[in-house]
């Protein structure tokens, strides 16, 4: 695959855009002077990633329905909507379908990939939430939401040019849960076993302070909720 900063990907019509994230160094979990820190962002690690690609915005209504053939979400009417009310292993089940229809190897994003995306990347601004220290200038949360989601990319964009990371749907990703340490790691993929799966970014019905790059959520993979998407990751 060549080294661009955007892939553009047309499946039955419908386009979606992967961004380039480069590879680097960063401190994974909640910032030093963060104080609405929970346990489980702690210790703050060392982590270095290869570069990878991540969706712009999460896997819509439209996008769904194209590969699946329905859509299960509870807030539709707009075809931009995040698609919601999917468990982790219906998530494993479209990205087979549509790595069946692309050829190409489509997968959840790792927690830590998830992490530094949210972050910026190397362009990060060490924001509190993703793209900005203000939650209501990338985030659909409790206070602004009115009690649903919204089209994507309404918000304003984190440093990479990715939408929506804080709040709007959580975000299902690839690990199973499990504790810090505070060791360096190379491309951590989680722990090797577990109960429940992680999910990351905050939503429409929840707190500002869940809309924390560093907040971290799991739940049993077969869980489904209203306020609960995903977003597509893709090796470099």
């Amino acid at each position: 695959m060549e080294c661009q900063e955007r892939l553009t990907f047309i499946v039955k019509g419908i386009r979606f855009d992967m961004v380039r994230v480069e590879g680097g160094t960063f401190m994974m979990g909640a910032l030093p002077d963060d104080n609405e820190a929970f346990v489980p962002e702690l210790p703050r690690h060392s982590v270095s990633l290869s570069s990878f690609y991540m969706g712009e915005i999460v896997v819509t209504q439209e996008l769904w329905e194209t590969v699946i053939g329905n859509n299960p979400s509870y807030f539709t009417g707009y075809n931009q909507r995040p698609v919601e009310q999917v468990s982790w292993n219906d998530c494993q089940e479209f990205t087979r379908m549509l790595n069946s229809l692309t050829g190409k190897c489509f997968r959840l994003p790792t927690e830590a990939e998830w992490e530094y995306a949210a972050r910026g990347g190397n362009k990060s601004q060490g924001y509190k939430y993703s793209g900005s220290n203000n939650v209501g200038d990338v985030a659909w949360y409790d206070s602004n939401s009115n009690n649903q989601t919204h089209p994507v990319k309404q918000k304003q964009a984190n440093e990479l040019g990715i939408y929506d990371m804080s709040g709007n749907v959580w975000e299902w990703c690839s690990d199973w849960y499990g504790s810090y340490n505070s060791y360096s790691q190379t491309d951590p993929a989680g722990p090797s076993f577990g109960s429940d799966r992680v999910y990351r970014g905050g939503s429409w019905n929840y707190d500002a302070f869940l809309c924390r790059s560093s907040d971290r959520c799991w739940i049993a993979p077969d869980f489904k909720h209203s306020g609960l998407g995903f977003r597509l990751a893709l090796s470099e």
